[in-house]
């Protein structure tokens, strides 16, 4: 069982910034591949960014690329998703996804389903 646990939301203006904190518990936390997804009211949850389990291959939505940046700290337990210039429709509930099955891929993973452990989220609501 892995527990996963999101901070780091708030309100903020439009082009300011935040940084989410996601910590997962689990000895072997250096092997999970580890996601970030959103989910804006009426709208279906989608992904933002994902992170290798080494850290060496990151992606991003199209949406946020160059404006959010994955990272990880395996020693710390956590994944962290630094998130700038920021705008209206940012604002949604920020999940934190943690695959723990399967090979140790060496490219970050954009899809949903691969994730078996999710956060209860955190909101993040940018006001314009």
């Amino acid at each position: 069982q892995v527990h996963v646990v999101e901070s780091g939301g708030g309100l903020v203006q439009a082009g300011g910034s935040l940084r989410l904190s996601c910590a997962a518990s689990g000895r072997t936390f250096s092997r999970y591949a580890m996601g970030w997804f959103r989910q804006a009211p009426g709208k279906e949850r989608e992904f933002v960014a994902a992170i290798s389990w080494s850290g060496g291959s990151t992606g991003y939505a199209d949406s946020v690329k160059g404006r959010f940046t994955i990272s990880r700290d395996n020693a710390k337990n956590t994944v962290y998703l630094q998130m700038n210039s920021l705008k209206a429709e940012d604002t949604a509930v920020y999940y934190c996804a943690v695959k723990t099955w399967g090979t140790y891929s060496t490219q970050y993973i954009p899809l949903e389903y691969e994730y078996d452990y999710w956060g209860q989220g955190t909101q993040v609501t940018v006001s314009s």
